[in-house]
């Protein structure tokens, strides 16, 4: 139902699952797995897979915790998005590649919960994208030292809201990773 016109495709977007950023992820094996799974599943079911890597003074551009994280693979022909922002689509590529494989949906999974993949979503949805936050398969590191709630709450209050997200002629919601249609429309 996205607002996109002729964009009936379906994508997984893989978002900074870079050694820096897992480095002291919530559960961080299990979120791995499950996006492993996601990714495998993306493939079979021909659904596009698109990566986005973060750049920062803590992760500088070709560093080893800038890398993609060993347990995760690019597959031939799938983009590799290069970010300075939270959100994916500012002042990257991202909207250009998803317009071209005809994508009006986007399935999120993979880390920060509370900044990069909070800050995409959001980024999708206002820009016309249906997006499904895979609830299980996206993570954070322990911020309480700042203030934040322990991570598993942090993710939990994400699959929470994102669940009630609501906008004219598009749809938000969370599905589990053995749960979500990385091929079909709408939230699972």
């Amino acid at each position: 139902m996205t607002t996109l016109q002729n964009r009936p495709r379906s994508a997984l977007l893989v978002i900074d699952t870079q050694n820096g950023v897992l480095a002291g992820a919530h559960d961080r094996d299990g979120v791995l797995g499950r996006i492993a799974g996601l990714v495998e599943r993306s493939r079979a079911e021909g659904a596009d897979v698109l990566w986005v890597q973060h750049s920062s003074d803590e992760l500088p551009l070709g560093s080893d915790a800038w890398q993609i994280v060993p347990e995760l693979t690019v597959g031939e022909g799938e983009p590799v998005v290069r970010k300075l922002y939270g959100d994916a689509f500012e002042a990257t590529e991202l909207e250009d590649l998803l317009a071209a494989r005809g994508v009006g949906r986007i399935v999120v999974a993979g880390a920060q919960t509370d900044a990069c993949i909070r800050s995409t979503a959001h980024g999708a949805f206002t820009r016309g994208y249906d997006v499904t936050l895979v609830s299980d398969a996206h993570t954070t590191e322990d911020l309480t030292p700042w203030g934040a709630p322990p991570p598993a709450e942090v993710i939990a209050h994400t699959n929470l809201y994102w669940g009630f997200e609501a906008a004219p002629g598009r749809t938000a919601g969370t599905a589990t990773a053995s749960e979500v249609s990385l091929s079909g429309s709408g939230p699972a």
